[in-house]
């Protein structure tokens, strides 16, 4: 498919609630809206890249920088394949997954809707609905925490993950597990222990947690291998895995028990199902983490996590858990068993909010073929 024309919005979207983790403290989200053009059919993807470089070093800023200078070239006026053959092409720009992903994602969309299928069903998704949870960020208080869990147990989520870091961990989570015994409960610390400062982490493994995220530095593999020797709940790796060739170096390290897989940090849908596929054929059970998406990622995040071996709840909530709007006209919303359901449209299954989307937006890019 020839691509016609591509454009970037840059976007900020007000929070429902302020969202914070050991890296910083969000009351609005930036994001990079991707629409490309091409054969008569639109395709939207979202870049999940933020306004700071706390989870990683992109930016909104250098995500833009990337996509109008590097990715944009390679790809305008050109005939693309597919993901592969997507990803073949940029294969020289070294890193920034983010950006490349949100064009894949956009890929994505434009093969579905010219084949007439689903996203659910170009990746060979299993699932009508999946299981979700909520993330909940830093509270002011442990007595704030567990209000915040209260209400969204109350609202039908059966998994909750709590961020923690030093100073807010285990009396967090343990506040949390007396009131809730038989919670789904899990934590995620988003690299902000050593090695050294781990310990202090140990009573964790009396509360009976799902699992413990990325405790240690967001490339570390062979130390997360030490720490979890040390920890009977399983280390679940986020920030480290970057590429399908990461998770096999935690699958052969014993680095984790458990594989945070966000499409975002891998560089597109096609990279996070080789590592689905991967930790499939060895029997690590994967989930799928979130970014606070709008409905374009949250519909591409869904879709990813009905592939078989997402058998942990991800971290994709329903719209109104960020927003009190959206960009996109569909909204998705909890089941009474704490699921969503699967788009079934072809490719993202959304379609755009046009008032909404002018509103947040920032800026404006496009670049269209000559012909």
């Amino acid at each position: 498919m020839k691509i016609e024309s591509i454009t970037f919005q840059h976007l900020s979207m007000p929070l429902v609630s302020p969202f914070e983790t050991s890296f910083g403290r969000e009351t609005d989200r930036e994001c990079i809206l991707i629409t490309i053009h091409s054969e008569g059919l639109i395709g939207y993807g979202e870049c999940v890249a933020s306004r700071d470089p706390g989870y990683n070093y992109e930016t909104t800023g250098t995500a833009l920088h990337i996509l109008k200078e590097f990715i944009t070239p390679l790809i305008i006026e050109k005939d693309i394949i597919d993901a592969l053959d997507f990803q073949e092409r940029v294969s020289g720009i070294r890193g920034h997954h983010l950006a490349k992903a949100g064009v894949e994602m956009a890929l994505w969309d434009l093969l579905g809707k010219r084949e007439g299928k689903s996203l659910h069903e170009l990746l060979g998704g299993v699932r009508e609905k999946v299981e979700v949870g909520v993330s909940i960020g830093i509270q002011p208080s442990a007595q704030n925490l567990v209000k915040s869990v209260t209400d969204y147990v109350k609202q039908g989520y059966a998994r909750i993950k709590i961020k923690i870091k030093p100073g807010r961990d285990v009396d967090d989570a343990s506040a949390v597990r007396k009131e809730f015994p038989d919670l789904r409960l899990q934590v995620d610390a988003n690299s902000a222990y050593t090695m050294q400062d781990a310990r202090i982490l140990t009573p964790l493994d009396k509360l009976n947690l799902l699992l413990i995220e990325q405790p240690l530095f967001e490339d570390d593999i062979w130390d997360h291998h030490k720490l979890q020797e040390q920890f009977e709940t399983p280390i679940c790796l986020d920030e480290s895995i970057i590429t399908p060739r990461h998770a096999r170096y935690a699958v052969e390290m014993k680095a984790c028990r458990i594989i945070n897989i966000k499409a975002g940090r891998l560089g597109g849908l096609s990279q996070a199902v080789m590592v689905h596929d991967l930790c499939k054929n060895v029997s690590m059970p994967v989930w799928c983490g979130g970014m606070l998406e709008t409905g374009v990622g949250r519909a591409s995040n869904i879709a990813l996590a009905s592939l078989s071996n997402f058998v942990l709840p991800g971290d994709i909530s329903a719209s109104d858990r960020y927003y009190v709007r959206d960009i996109t006209n569909e909204r998705f919303i909890l089941n009474s068993d704490s699921t969503i359901d699967v788009p079934r449209g072809a490719g993202l299954g959304v379609t755009i909010d046009e008032d909404v989307l002018k509103e947040f937006t920032l800026s404006k890019i496009s670049f269209s073929s000559k012909a």
